[in-house]
């Protein structure tokens, strides 16, 4: 009954359905899309320091805490639920090339031979976990949001500042996938 539901979408059905979240935002109460900023919530709502960055009413914007809730609701729901049991598919020439560090499991959602505690405590898992996620989290405060609030909301929104984030977002990603994490993955 819901092995449509166990298949990957096509990019047309998708990626209009993310779309059409950004009217339904803006008609059901002025909201802007992105994810970023639950976390500026969570710690506004639970950390009683006196930071000027979190001393905001961020109950009038608990709606985006409901909503990263329910991304990960439906996350667990698609692992628990609707797990197809398909092996990942990995081009044959990613898997060469991935096969040149090292790395042969797609088992799973990430690759073993990266992801475990060995590996997380080596100078390789520090770079990509605790380097990479310092880039991540001061770029989407630099930026003023994250890829989903730029991309999808301040896009179609014809937000200039967010085609510039969007187009360094891009960049940026090329740059590390193409340049900086074979380097990494040599280490």
């Amino acid at each position: 009954m819901f092995e449509w539901l166990k298949q990957p979408w096509p990019w047309y059905v998708a990626g209009p359905l993310i779309g059409l979240m950004v009217p339904v935002l803006l008609l059901t109460g002025n909201k802007s899309f992105g994810v970023s900023s639950s976390l500026r919530h969570i710690c506004a709502a639970c950390l009683p320091a006196k930071i000027p960055f979190f001393q905001y009413d961020w109950k009038k914007e608990v709606w985006n805490l409901f909503f990263v809730t329910g991304i990960l609701v439906g996350a667990y729901i698609a692992i628990a639920l609707l797990n197809n049991q398909v092996p990942i598919e990995v081009s044959p020439k990613l898997q060469q090339e991935l096969a040149g560090y090292g790395i042969s499991n797609y088992n799973s959602i990430v690759p073993a031979e990266l992801f475990n505690w060995s590996t997380l405590l080596s100078l390789k898992g520090f770079m990509i976990m605790v380097a990479g996620g310092f880039l991540v989290g001061f770029g989407t405060r630099y930026a003023g949001g994250c890829t989903s609030g730029h991309s999808i909301m301040g896009l179609s929104t014809l937000q200039l500042p967010s085609l510039v984030a969007t187009i360094c977002f891009m960049a940026g990603g090329f740059i590390v996938a193409n340049f900086l994490l074979p380097l990494i993955l040599k280490l």
